[in-house]
């Protein structure tokens, strides 16, 4: 049974958190790589035993696509 609690609405922080005090932060800091974005890929256990490292994976997809270049002259 979901306990009922008076406080739902209250803050959470607690009263000693004095973020007045907190200093080194940088806003956006981090802005940049984020909208980059990341594409992350799972391999299958059999592609990644063909294809170990990042690298090996970057190197066969270019050559797949330069042949598919080819194929379309």
């Amino acid at each position: 049974m979901k306990k009922e609690t008076d406080h739902e609405l209250e803050d959470e922080w607690r009263s000693e958190y004095d973020f007045s005090q907190l200093q080194g932060g940088v806003r956006g800091k981090y802005a940049e790589r984020y909208q980059a974005g990341t594409n992350l890929v799972l391999l299958d256990p059999d592609v990644a035993q063909a294809f170990p490292t990042a690298k090996a994976v970057n190197e066969a997809l270019r050559l797949l696509i330069q042949i598919a270049e080819r194929q379309k002259a």
